[in-house]
This record gives structure tokens, C-alpha cells and sequence, in this order.
């Protein structure tokens, strides 16, 4: 979307002031680390825990900023919530999820990716820690200044990659995970993106292409939102509450289908009695979607809090244990305060400078509607699912963006499919000698027939095609109407080179500020 098209691409919570906003960022982390340095608990080195805590700060600030977007982007794009009730929900129910549900526990090497064992020293353990947290807050920082979404998890990853290579050499590094995590750059958007366009696909099919849509959305609707029930409940018992309550998938699933199907009782006459007062338009058919926008913009951020949090606070957590045990630990306890930072800096993140990566997600990659954005929603409740089940290592990230790109890849299929097929109809009436109003009614019949009369008709039109060669004037308005482009390209190519850098970029300035800090402990 144009700058200029756009009057409120620098609103935020405090409108245009950047000034302001990283003053208030600032003072966070620096409020952080002095808290950290007051807190007397009995740790080697004060000063070195302060820092770090302000570094941990720093990395929850660029969460909120950056990852947070993929779950209330395209409800705001959808229009189902403004920007500051979006940021004011998330905010809640990351926080939320981070103090409830984000466990007492963390494993101090993020998913795997180097052996602990190999960092024998606990100093050298600090240093990894810190320069892992720094260098992922810092490339998700530039990130967001260029409004690319990026996995956080995958952030940190780097940073323990390139500090952990830097500290005990290629052989500390697990090869397997890494190479499983990369193969997610791939799988993550693709399975996001498909099961997107699978439910849009769904609902056009049994909603928008029916000629009394009311109708058909008065069936369909309660279902769809029993199914949005029934994974959200499984995704927040298998994620989000993990760490409280560990259920398998099946209990998850016979859980989730209780409440789902108690919801599809209690919403099909709420959707009956509000389909009365609307209009059989699809604007209006839209509008039903949008408490389940809000409902499952809510739970995604919860879930997220209570996963996600351990990317800001786990090398924290870790720190404060190598300083208070002088060890170094395969899994640490998260105090309280250490939770905290974490939760509190990404809500502070959020409100700050997150409206960019939310416009990114909800405005500038394809346009959603409230039924698109649903498909989003349900796409990165069902793939994380999937691939927990599966062990794939997917982004919730590229999930979402996958989804936001898959529905805006088949919407121009379509878009472009229906455009042929209305050039050739138009073409084939002018070519037999009908008139104008002719033709209009012709393309108005085609416009107003449910799916199995535009099959009918099309079929006809073949038929008759088949003993009369298509004009020339028919192959260009063939091929003017393959041109429309209904996903930003730009945003396609930013956003994956994104993605395909981020653990080097990030491992590679772990490593450079491992050696400094390495160099300064040393000096």
C-alpha cells in the first residue's frame, strides 16, 4: 500500500513520535537491567546479570514488534478489529499466556542446536547466552525497521549457532536439527498457505458462489466455527498449556471436540437471528465472521506468550542459573521476575512499534476480507498442530504469512481464471452479431449463476468454440486478463530473502559479538 494512500502508516498507540517511542523502549531496558542489579540475590557477577537483563529486555521489545503481527494482522486488515484494540488484546493475552502458561522450566540450548556439554566453562556459557540473546534482538530490530515478518525462534537460533560455533568450534553444532529447521523455511509456508486456500476454497464453494448466500451461510458458518473451536481448543491444550497440563493428541482432540461441538450448538442460532437483519451480499455475509476473528486473534496470542516467551527469557533464565550455580545446566528454572521482563517487554514491544509489522501482515501482501482472514486463523492453529504431531520445526511465523500468501494466490488464480472465462464469453457474443445489451445480459446471467449454471454455460460456450476459432481480439482480452496481480511480488521477495537470512545473518553477529565479549573478559 502507498505511503501516500495511507495517511495513518506511522500511527501507532503514540501517534508519529518516534523520538518518544524509543525513549519509552530505552527506559524499559534500562529499567530491567537496574531491577536485575537490586535484586540481591546470590549470584557471581551483578553487573553482568544486569546487563544481561537488559538485553533481555530488549530482545522482548523486538518480539512484540515483530512476531506478534501474525496474530492480529489479518484480523485488522480484515477490518474485524481496529489497530489499537488489536494491540490492546494481544498485549493482554500475550502476557497472559506468558506469565500463566509459560512454564517454570526452560532448556537452556534452544531446541538442541549445540551439545551444552561442549561448553565445559561457565563463563564461556555467559558469553554464548548473551551475545545469542543480543545478536537475535538486533537483526529482528532491523527487521521490523524494514518491515519484514521473521521467525524469532529462528532469531535465537542463529545467535546460539554462530556464538556456539565461535566458542567450541563446527563440531558443537547438531547438523541434523539445523538442516530439519531449514527444510522449515520451506514446509511452514507451504502447509500454512495450502490449508488457507483449502478453507477459502471451502467457503467460496459452499457460501459465496451460492445464490442465496444467507441461507447457505446460516448452515455453514456454525460449522466453520465449530471446526475453529475444535482446533483452537486442541492447538491451546497441546501449546499453550503445555507446560501447565501435558495431554497427548487424542485427549487434546476428544477435549477440543467437546467444546467445539457445545459451540456449534450455542452459535447456530446467534448466526440464524443475526443472518435475519443482513442483506444477501457478501459484505454482509463477511460481517458473521468477525467475533471469530477477535476470538481466535486472542488465543493465537496467548498461545504465543506462553511459547514464545522462552526466546527472550531462555537465555536469561540461563545466565541467572551459570552465575547463581557457576554451572552450566541442560534445563534452568525461570524466576519470576525473569518471566516478567519477557512478558511485560512484549507488550511494551507491541504497543510501541508494532502497528508496521501489523500492516505488513494484514494490508500489503494481499488484500483480506474477514472470511480470508479466517482462513489464516485456521491455517496456523491446524498446520502447528500437524507439524507438532509430525515433528517438523515450523515458524508459527511463516505460517501465518504463508497463509496470508496463500489465500492471496488463489484469490488471483481465481480472480484471473474468472476474468478469461468472462473475455471469452464476451468475446464469442460479439463475434456471433448480438449487440450490446445482448452481450450485458449475457455477462450479467454468467455474473448471477450459482457454480453448476456457470459450468453449464461454459460448457455450452465450448461447445460452440469448438467449430469456430478464437479471434484475435479474443486472445488479447485472454491475455490482458492474466495480468492482474493480486499479491504484492515486493512483498513475496522481501519477506522470504527474510527469511532465508535470518539464522546466518543472525549466527554470523553472534559470533562477532561472542569474540568481543570473549575479548573484553579477557582484557
Amino acid at each position: 500500500m502507498d505511503q501516500q494512500n495511507n495517511p495513518n502508516q506511522n500511527s501507532t498507540l503514540l501517534g508519529g513520535n518516534e523520538f518518544i517511542r524509543v525513549l519509552i523502549a530505552l527506559a524499559f531496558i534500562l529499567v530491567s537491567g537496574f531491577y536485575a542489579s537490586t535484586l540481591g540475590i546470590g549470584v557471581s557477577n551483578v553487573s553482568i546479570l544486569a546487563v544481561a537483563s537488559a538485553i533481555g529486555a530488549y530482545m522482548a521489545l523486538n518480539i512484540g514488534a515483530n512476531d506478534v503481527a501474525n496474530n492480529v494482522g489479518p484480523a485488522v486488515g480484515a477490518k474485524a478489529l481496529s489497530m489499537t484494540g488489536a494491540i490492546l488484546i494481544a498485549a493482554v493475552f500475550e502476557a497472559a499466556g506468558a506469565i500463566i502458561a509459560g512454564g517454570q522450566v526452560v532448556g537452556t540450548i534452544k531446541k538442541g542446536i549445540i551439545v551444552p556439554s561442549a561448553i565445559a566453562e561457565a563463563e564461556t556459557f555467559i558469553w554464548v547466552m548473551m551475545a545469542a540473546l543480543l545478536a537475535g534482538a538486533i537483526w529482528l530490530n532491523l527487521a521490523t525497521y524494514l518491515g519484514a515478518p521473521v521467525s524469532t525462534t529462528h532469531s535465537i537460533v542463529g545467535g546460539v549457532l554462530g556464538a556456539g560455533i565461535a566458542a567450541g568450534g563446527w563440531d558443537i553444532a547438531n547438523w541434523n536439527q539445523m538442516i530439519a529447521i531449514a527444510a522449515s523455511w520451506v514446509i511452514s509456508p507451504v502447509l500454512g498457505g495450502l490449508i488457507a486456500a483449502g478453507f477459502l476454497i471451502y467457503i467460496k464453494r459452499n457460501v459465496t458462489y451460492k445464490g442465496d448466500m444467507l441461507e447457505a451461510a446460516k448452515k455453514t458458518v456454525p460449522l466453520l466455527v465449530g471446526l475453529m473451536v475444535w482446533a483452537f481448543s486442541t492447538y491451546l491444550i497441546l501449546k499453550g498449556l503445555k507446560k501447565l497440563w501435558s495431554l497427548d493428541i487424542v485427549s487434546a482432540g476428544l477435549i477440543g471436540f467437546a467444546i467445539a461441538l457445545t459451540a456449534y450448538f450455542a452459535v447456530r442460532p446467534v448466526v440464524e437471528k443475526a443472518a435475519a437483519s443482513l442483506s444477501n451480499t457478501k459484505d454482509d455475509v463477511n460481517n458473521l465472521f468477525t467475533l471469530p476473528l477477535i476470538v481466535s486473534a486472542a488465543l493465537l496470542s496467548f498461545a504465543h506468550g506462553a511459547n514464545d516467551v522462552a526466546n527472550a527469557i531462555g537465555p536469561l533464565a540461563a545466565i541467572t542459573d551459570a552465575l547463581t550455580t557457576g554451572a552450566v545446566s541442560s534445563k534452568a528454572a525461570i524466576p519470576l521476575w525473569v518471566m516478567l521482563v519477557g512478558a511485560i517487554g512484549i507488550a511494551i514491544g507491541l504497543a510501541l512499534f508494532g502497528p508496521k509489522l501489523i500492516r505488513t501482515v494484514g494490508t500489503e501482501i494481499t488484500e483480506l476480507d474477514k472470511t480470508r482472514a479466517y482462513c489464516v486463523a485456521m491455517a496456523a492453529a491446524i498446520t502447528v498442530i500437524i507439524a507438532s504431531q509430525l515433528g517438523l520445526p515450523v515458524s508459527s511465523t511463516h505460517i501465518a504469512v504463508g497463509g496470508v500468501f496463500g489465500v492471496g494466490f488463489l484469490r488471483e488464480y481465481l480472480k484471473v481464471s474468472y476474468d478469461k472465462k468472462l473475455a471469452a464469453i464476451i468475446s464469442h457474443s460479439e463475434d456471433a452479431g448480438h449487440d450490446g445489451k445482448q452481450t450485458q445480459a449475457f455477462v450479467e446471467r454468467f455474473k448471477q449463476a450459482g457454480v453448476e449454471e456457470k459450468r453449464a454455460i461454459l460448457r455450452e460456450l465450448k461447445q460452440e468454440q469448438a467449430s469456430s476459432p478464437i479471434s484475435s481480439r479474443e486472445r488479447k482480452g485472454l491475455k490482458k486478463a492474466t495480468k492482474k496481480e493480486l499479491v504484492k511480488r515486493s512483498a513475496l521477495l522481501r519477506i522470504a530473502a527474510a527469511w532465508v537470512i535470518t539464522v546466518p545473518a543472525s549466527g554470523i553477529l553472534s559470533a562477532a559479538i561472542f569474540y568481543m565479549l570473549l575479548g573484553y573478559s579477557l582484557s
